[in-house]
């Protein structure tokens, strides 16, 4: 049985991501980019009674899925947001991307980590930290592949669907955000995430 803080959060996703739908600045990449919190989603709701992750985790994979459905509605280069930022703060582009991508190292970091322990891959946690960043890394490199793929395929929609804004080291900016904000997890949420585990094991 799904708990009731469980449910309140697959409930905000629910009603983000029916926002994030209606009147998206393109449907096509609406689809490309929320069908994979829908399929992320999809996945925990099946892995639930095997596998229940810490309410921390849970809440920041809420976040995370909250940041990606606003960058479908948009489209990651013309959130409202972070055009005002723009022009404030004389900026050449759009920088909503980065806080995706700085998520996108976060909260893989997340998961993995708790993944990791409460599985007991290592014997020696002093390796967990590198292989966390490892992980993190690779999944945002093979993002980036998708992202590839995708536009070789879409044609057209290439531009809004990389959302690169003529930059041209965009690929790489992104996968340093990835890396910074899977560090940034390490450091700031390692602690609370073990006094959590801890509380889950013995429940």
């Amino acid at each position: 049985m799904m708990k009731k803080k469980h449910i309140a959060f697959l409930l905000i996703f629910l009603v983000i991501a029916t926002w994030s739908g209606i009147g998206a600045y393109e449907l096509g990449l609406w689809f490309l980019e929320a069908g994979m919190c829908i399929i992320g989603v999809a996945i925990l709701i099946l892995t639930y009674k095997k596998f229940r992750f810490t309410n921390l985790t849970y809440t920041f994979i809420l976040i995370h899925l909250i940041i990606l459905l606003v960058g479908a509605h948009y489209s990651y280069a013309r959130v409202p947001l972070f055009d005002w930022i723009k022009e404030v703060f004389d900026q050449s582009r759009n920088n909503y991307d980065k806080v995706g991508h700085f998520a996108q190292g976060f909260v893989p970091a997340m998961i993995s980590r708790e993944l990791l322990i409460r599985l007991d891959v290592f014997k020696k946690r002093s390796w967990l930290p590198f292989v966390v960043v490892c992980i993190s890394m690779a999944i945002s490199a093979f993002y980036e592949l998708i992202e590839w793929w995708v536009a070789v395929l879409s044609g057209d929609g290439a531009e809004d669907f990389l959302g690169m804004q003529g930059y041209v080291w965009d690929t790489q900016s992104d996968m340093f955000c990835a890396m910074i904000g899977a560090i940034s997890m390490l450091v700031i949420f390692s602690k609370l995430q073990d006094k959590q585990i801890s509380k889950l094991r013995k429940d």
